[in-house]
């Protein structure tokens, strides 16, 4: 039976009031990337986020970003690199702190896409990660896209798995189109189950342009605040239900 891990981006709470559904979500998905205070979420709905992910059976990764509530962590700053590296390993630590059984870390927003292209930043992001592991014992998996990070993780020896996105649209040359252009996000829930179907089976991602693209991911991942999030969520459990696909955490 072919399995594949559904995550979303929760905990994502701004001045105590949640921008997604997180209720229903952890209902949904397998894998919970939890806001750790850089870019939303503080102590509170980082337990509230445990707790739900403990009564669910949910793995809980650290979600750390650029120090931006501002700008929800989706401005790319300027940050020296040993300054990042704290401000990375402070955030999943609090996580930590606040009880969770982390089992691996997703940059958000601006960091992730940063770590992809940008060595130095990969690298920064990489040891703090590496920082943790190492005070937890154990290994500590990064999730994200090709590039620099996934580089970064194999010189310290950091599991890295490969995640695709359902309600995001993708260039032909594998990145994300901006969420403020044209087909950046995507909101039909059945366009969006088709996509998980197609990418847990083998049959990659269609581009903008119409053209395929091939994904191995382990993960495929559902933004918890987008519009319509938990109605695609559904629709995604329901379309790899009905596939014979399994949806379970891999870590």
């Amino acid at each position: 039976m072919a399995a594949i891990d559904l995550n979303a981006d929760l905990g994502e709470t701004v001045d105590g009031v949640p921008t997604a559904d997180d209720e229903a979500m952890f209902a949904v998905v397998s894998s919970a990337s939890v806001a750790c205070g850089g870019h939303a979420g503080d102590a509170d709905s980082m337990r509230d986020a445990v707790r739900r992910a403990a009564a669910r059976g949910v793995a809980v990764g650290a979600h750390p970003s650029f120090v931006d509530r501002a700008g929800f962590g989706r401005v790319r700053l300027a940050v020296p690199t040993e300054v990042l590296r704290d401000q990375v390993r402070t955030q999943v630590a609090a996580l930590v702190s606040a009880g969770a059984d982390l089992r691996y870390v997703k940059p958000h927003g601006a960091l992730y896409h940063a770590v992809s292209a940008d060595p130095q930043t990969a690298e920064a992001v990489a040891d703090a990660v590496a920082d943790v592991a190492a005070d937890l014992g154990r290994a500590l998996p990064l999730l994200g896209m090709p590039g620099a990070i996934a580089d970064a993780a194999a010189r310290r020896g950091i599991p890295f798995l490969l995640e695709a996105f359902l309600d995001r649209g993708y260039l032909p040359n594998g990145t994300l189109v901006p969420r403020t252009d044209p087909g950046g996000l995507l909101h039909d829930a059945e366009v969006v189950a088709a996509r998980a179907v197609r990418l847990a089976t083998g049959g990659g991602v269609e581009a903008v342009d119409g053209s395929v693209l091939a994904v191995d991911a382990a993960s495929l991942c559902l933004h918890g605040d987008t519009t319509g999030s938990v109605a695609m969520a559904r629709a995604v459990r329901a379309a790899l239900d009905a596939a014979g696909v399994e949806v379970r955490a891999p870590w």
